[in-house]
């Protein structure tokens, strides 16, 4: 599978994990549409979030609006990572390996700009404004802070908005057929 039907297939596959998130959620959405610019449209008041790459996709549904971004792990150059992580937000991580650091902040930025439906358009007015622990990070766009969890596996790396809700979400392999 190539180009075009490939990437038709993952999103296809990342509409069902929503939908598994879903149901572990006990919330049933139906239907995954969206709107004109590619956000998201609540389905029965349950949003929705996905994201695929070659190998992995990813969805969740909530009550309130959710993000949620999936990026394998790999060197990124100097200019890349200046480009995404300032340096305020650099001192925020302390010790972490640079690339860990790209890919936390990256993946929290697109998911707060996913959440909010502004889309990677705002990743400049995304900052970082607080990292929890090794798995929690707070980021700031425009004037609200958002709660974000980063999700190690297989060489990737997840982010998932999490606020005041539990969300329950889901990844899956993608495996051609």
């Amino acid at each position: 599978m190539k180009g075009k039907n490939k990437v038709e297939a993952l999103s296809l596959f990342a509409r069902e994990s929503a939908k598994a998130s879903g149901v572990k959620s006990k919330l049933f959405a139906d239907m995954f549409e969206k709107d004109v610019l590619g956000v998201p449209l609540p389905s029965n008041n349950i949003f929705w979030s996905i994201s695929h790459k070659p190998d992995f996709v990813a969805g969740v549904v909530s009550v309130q609006k959710v993000g949620i971004d999936i990026e394998k792990i790999k060197d990124v150059s100097d200019a890349v990572f200046k480009k995404i992580v300032d340096a305020k937000e650099r001192a925020c991580f302390i010790s972490q390996d640079k690339t860990i650091v790209f890919f936390r902040a990256f993946t929290a930025k697109e998911a707060v700009l996913k959440k909010t439906g502004h889309g990677i358009k705002g990743l400049s007015k995304a900052k970082i404004k607080m990292v929890v622990d090794d798995k929690n990070l707070v980021v700031q766009y425009l004037d609200k802070k958002y709660l974000v969890e980063n999700i190690y596996f297989d060489g990737y790396l997840a982010s998932i908005t999490k606020d005041d809700v539990d969300v329950q979400w889901t990844i899956n392999l993608f495996k051609e057929k």
